[in-house]
């Protein structure tokens, strides 16, 4: 059954421009967050490697998003990662946290500079302390596209991630990639852990900010 309207075109008349007051279950994730302790186990020639990373997450809000009649509120993310043992990144992620309040609907689209991206979905109510979202190579709507070299080498086949919010300033994530790695017959669990605690407030998206300094002045 399409769960669509006709009118593709026709955007919401009434769109409240507090993003912040409208993010559903992703209003914990606003603001700035830091980690010292976090787990990655990665594939390397000679078998899983296990690393301790230390992770920055910036979560900013942006302004409401239509797609015809569909209204998305958001939060737009940059992940940076770096090592004890080394200055250089380790990983850098970009990407958005969406939520549609009409549906339950709940998206992470993200991008990594060895030419990765992807967009995985789920669905949540506005209280919920747990998010889980998936996607999986091949589909086209939640889904996983890769370079040639990565698709030959280390091929992303299903993507899951699961966020426990313990209360207002600090969370958990699980994230669960299944690769399949040249040369080797069995599935690999590449396996990605932390939990963050906050160090910086939500700020109010752009198109707020304007409204309440306006406010202000009359």
């Amino acid at each position: 059954m399409n769960p669509f309207p006709q009118d593709i075109f026709t955007e919401p008349a009434d769109v409240d421009p507090d993003t912040l007051a409208n993010l559903g279950p992703l209003r914990r994730l606003a603001g700035r967050w830091e980690a010292t302790k976090g787990v990655d186990i990665n594939p390397k020639a000679e078998g899983p490697e296990r690393r301790t990373f230390i992770e920055r997450i910036s979560f900013d809000a942006i302004d409401p998003q239509a797609n015809g009649p569909q209204l998305l509120y958001g939060l737009r993310y940059h992940i940076h990662i770096t090592t004890r043992e080394e200055d250089i990144t380790f990983h850098d992620q970009v990407g958005y946290w969406l939520w549609e309040p009409a549906t339950g609907l709940v998206l992470q689209t993200l991008a990594i500079p060895r030419g990765q991206v992807a967009l995985a979905s789920g669905h949540a109510k506005p209280g919920d302390d747990s998010l889980v979202l998936t996607a999986a190579r091949g589909q086209t709507d939640y889904g996983i596209c890769s370079t040639a070299f990565l698709e030959y080498g280390f091929r992303t086949d299903a993507y899951r991630i699961r966020i426990d919010f313990e209360g207002d300033d600090a969370w958990r994530y699980d994230i669960q990639m299944t690769l399949t790695v040249h040369g080797r017959a069995d599935p690999f669990d590449h396996h990605d852990q932390n939990r963050l605690h906050r160090v910086g407030p939500a700020r109010p998206n752009p198109l707020k900010q304007i409204l309440d300094r306006r406010a202000s002045k009359a």
